[in-house]
């Protein structure tokens, strides 16, 4: 006797129109992937993103090599249609990622000084905001030990009390609206603006080389080193392909020495 489910399956009309149980299985797994594709292009565009920190500019905060991911979400400007992100204000000592005025096309990151309405001038490297000097543990100083790296340097380290000059590697835009912002010897952040500095002050080119942050260029702040690896502080200078292969090469065959591995997960403060 002939079994009728056996017979059903031999109808190649049956077989055409009802699926089978793998094929069902391969669609919900295809869609799984795609789902969680989707997710973590959504949260590595607008959430999160990884950088690389590429100068000396925030050390000892930041080093050359570290790798951060840097939170969108919470310094974003805020919308009318998502008003239920935890977005917060700017504040005074937040390490910011940004897009440099002037080049929209390049990432930098530094700390917060000043937020608008805040008066602020350096006098020996120390910063004053509002009329008081700042205890900044972290910020590099100028020394006077012979060491010309470190050196004092009048515009850089008393700004804005000297006006800059052709080697002061001032961006033209800023030399030519600095002087509108300085009242009593101090420099005045306008509305929408803030103020940022590089911890490494003896090294950065920051705020007082290029001017003022526009509120929305800030993209975001880091949290945390997620991987960081020894790299040579010209490695920034190398662009070329074959330079650039050489350096991958050169992070495979190192990549367990010289990887900094006890700043793996360092929170950023």
């Amino acid at each position: 006797m002939t079994n009728t489910l056996e017979v059903r399956t031999a109808d190649p009309e049956i077989v055409s129109t009802q699926p089978t149980d793998e094929n069902e299985t391969l669609s919900e797994s295809l869609a799984s992937i795609c789902v969680v594709l989707v997710v973590w292009l959504f949260v590595m565009t607008f959430v999160f993103q990884n950088f690389e920190i590429p100068s000396a500019s925030m050390e000892k905060t930041l080093l050359i090599g570290d790798h951060v991911i840097v939170n969108r979400i919470s310094l974003a400007p805020l919308t009318s249609w998502a008003r239920f992100m935890p977005y917060h204000e700017v504040h005074r000592g937040d390490i910011i990622v940004f897009l440099k005025p002037g080049e929209p096309d390049l990432f930098l990151v530094k700390r917060v000084i000043a937020i608008p309405g805040d008066r602020i001038h350096l006098h020996n490297g120390v910063v004053y905001l509002n009329g008081v000097a700042q205890n900044e543990p972290q910020a590099g100083m100028p020394e006077d030990d012979g060491d010309t790296q470190h050196a004092s340097y009048p515009y850089r380290d008393d700004f804005p009390a000297l006006p800059p000059t052709a080697y002061d590697e001032v961006t033209p835009q800023w030399a030519h609206d600095l002087p509108r912002y300085i009242q009593g010897g101090d420099l005045v952040v306008p509305p929408g603006k803030i103020f940022a500095l590089g911890d490494n002050r003896t090294e950065s080119l920051d705020g007082r080389f290029w001017g003022f942050v526009p509120r929305a260029n800030i993209v975001g702040s880091p949290l945390f080193v997620y991987w960081s690896f020894q790299t040579p502080a010209d490695q920034i200078d190398k662009q070329s392909p074959r330079e650039q292969l050489r350096f991958i090469a050169h992070v495979l065959i190192h990549f367990f020495d010289e990887t900094r591995w006890k700043r793996t997960l360092h929170v950023i403060r």
